[in-house]
């Protein structure tokens, strides 16, 4: 199958509508303020925050990073300064934004959740929410995101809490993604995205034990695009609503790999940590290409990766 270059607005339903296809994947931009001194933002679609809970977080004690073959390794245990802060203090900076903010919510209980989507009610420059389902660096991050009847009860409890577009990561770390993606679409979700981080480990030379205290870290990178890519194919094949696809995307013709497995939009991760350009690139190679007679025609195009 080719694939269909992708330029211009995305309508992703329920009032989340993206001027581009390309977003700053959760965990990879903070809440926009850094990469913002580095690239424009308003030159990508949208911007997925770093996961949010009730209370801030100080995260994991470091080091919390670790470089792999094609990837990196990452436990920074959800490090945030609460939802609090997040909608009185950053909101009304989002809302001088072009791009879409959609902040990303997690926590260890339905309640945690619902707290978090009630708190940012219909604040002025968050445009959706993404419900963090799938963090492997925190106790019980990934309870919700493996077990379809309990993704499906929390996305009915957050349903209920907010009118805003919802959308739910999924992870990798799976038996059936695509049941869980199911799940949460026939409770309320308006979009998926997927994947999230697979489980890693790196074990140091001198003594084999583990590089990150935790013993095991998300999996990020171009390493994992064939595997994202199989589990992004089977959720666009199982479900009716947007897929937001993510993992290893590093170029335009990276991006374009997801669009023809079936994905709506993309979100570029750990690029980001290489080249800070890199979405804002992407985003100008899929329109050039969009200009093109050919969705693989030639385009002057560099990737460090």
């Amino acid at each position: 199958m080719s694939a269909p270059p992708v330029a211009g607005p995305v309508d992703l339903g329920r009032g989340l509508v993206v001027q581009n296809a390309v977003g700053l994947a959760s965990g990879t931009a903070g809440y926009g303020f850094e990469i913002g001194q580095l690239m424009d933002l308003n030159t990508v679609g949208a911007l997925y925050t770093k996961g949010t809970t009730p209370q801030p977080r100080p995260g994991n004690r470091p080091p919390r990073v670790a470089e792999t073959d094609g990837g990196m390794l990452n436990s920074i245990g959800l490090q945030n300064p609460g939802i609090d802060r997040v909608v009185d203090e950053y909101a009304p900076v989002f809302a001088s934004w072009r791009c879409a903010v959609v902040v990303n919510v997690a926590g260890s209980s339905v309640n945690d959740y619902v707290h978090c989507a009630r708190r940012i009610g219909d604040a002025q420059g968050i445009a959706a929410i993404e419900l963090n389902i799938s963090c492997p660096n925190i106790a019980h991050g990934m309870d919700f995101g493996v077990d379809p009847a309990q993704a499906g009860r929390l996305v009915v409890a957050v349903r209920e809490a907010t009118s805003l577009h919802l959308m739910v990561k999924l992870t990798p770390n799976v038996a059936d993604i695509a049941a869980v993606a199911r799940a949460a679409e026939d409770a309320g979700a308006d979009s998926v995205s997927a994947v999230n981080t697979f489980v890693g480990t790196k074990l140091r030379r001198d003594d084999g034990r583990p590089v990150l205290p935790g013993g095991t870290g998300g999996l990020s990178g171009p390493a994992i695009r064939p595997l994202a890519l199989a589990a992004v194919a089977r959720v666009c094949e199982a479900v009716r609503i947007p897929v937001v696809g993510v993992g290893g995307i590093v170029d335009t013709d990276s991006a374009l790999d997801f669009f023809a497995a079936g994905c709506a939009a993309i979100q570029v991760g750990t690029a980001n940590f290489v080249d800070p350009s890199s979405a804002a690139r992407i985003a100008a190679g899929l329109g050039a290409r969009a200009q093109e007679s050919s969705p693989r025609g030639v385009l002057a195009e560099t990737s460090r990766w």
